[in-house]
């Protein structure tokens, strides 16, 4: 959206730079090359190996970052892990780098820091090949709050996070750039409807405070139906034009909208029992290990 002047598309100021690693048949990468296209964006392209991201963002220095939480968590795990495993005084000024920034971010909602972003953060950046990097932008999955906070800080970038799928045109939802808390994914686009539809045998319902149920987009950016299937579009909408994700979601109290389950994704185990797969996975990704 203009007004939140997440890109700089003005003729007369800097380029925008992109690194296109995602793959381009889907709607993530669809729709980032599209507004890179339309704003005159400079476009780089991976050498073919998510292994040698970093190689490729060193090369290219991307102002705008758009990835998925599984490379995020990589990055994270890379640097956090190479600082705790120098251990001693590096160590112990990496943890209170990271503390004081995460508690600026969450009191005043900056994002520098003169010390220490002089001091460790500028190592950081260089290293990752994000030293000119202002927005980055996450979808496709959830990422870890702590993941968020330490992308954000260490350098001085803002996360945008989305919500949406290939029926909805890529994001039906949108985190606000200044937006500095965790667990949402975002208002709605401005070219989105969103209502939750009760889901009673799971006890989601729009008379729980804070009202719960189905995820259901409508608007212009919804897909008009799956190709040569009419029993599966049929299903998926309802009278009213609604397009049922199937994911659970939560309106909370700022007006941002949080997912919390899945409505479809459940399989029966051999004795019977049905199990969902998110609340296992968010379990074991709270696991060090």
């Amino acid at each position: 959206h203009p007004k939140f002047g997440v890109l700089n598309f003005e003729t007369d100021g800097p380029q925008e730079v992109h690194l296109s690693y995602l793959p381009l048949a889907h709607i993530f990468e669809t729709i980032v090359m599209n507004l890179c296209l339309y704003g005159a964006a400079a476009i780089g392209f991976y050498q073919g190996d998510t292994l040698k991201i970093v190689e490729d963002l060193q090369a290219l220095r991307p102002t705008v970052f758009v990835s998925v939480p599984r490379l995020y968590n990589r990055i994270y795990d890379k640097v956090v892990g190479g600082a705790k495993a120098k251990g001693g005084i590096a160590a112990l000024l990496f943890e209170k780098a990271l503390a004081t920034k995460i508690h600026n971010l969450h009191e005043t909602g900056a994002l520098t820091h003169g010390f220490w972003d002089r001091l460790v953060f500028s190592k950081v950046t260089a290293q990752l090949g994000l030293d000119r990097c202002r927005i980055m932008i996450t979808g496709s999955a959830p990422i870890a709050p702590k993941v968020k906070d330490f992308m954000r800080v260490a350098c001085g970038a803002r996360i945008i996070e989305g919500y949406g799928l290939t029926e909805t045109a890529a994001a039906a939802t949108i985190s606000h750039p200044d937006d500095a808390s965790n667990g949402h994914v975002g208002i709605p686009t401005i070219c989105s409807e969103i209502k939750l539809v009760d889901v009673p045998e799971m006890d989601y319902r729009s008379t729980n405070a804070p009202p719960t149920g189905e995820v259901c987009v409508r608007g212009p950016n919804v897909f008009q139906g799956y190709y040569k299937d009419k029993a599966k579009t049929d299903e998926a909408f309802d009278g009213s034009g609604w397009f049922h994700t199937g994911d659970i979601g939560r309106w909370n109290a700022d007006g941002t909208l949080s997912i919390i389950d899945r409505k479809k994704n459940i399989f029966k185990l051999a004795q019977g029992e049905y199990v969902a797969a998110e609340k296992i996975e968010n379990v074991m990704a709270r696991c060090a290990l």
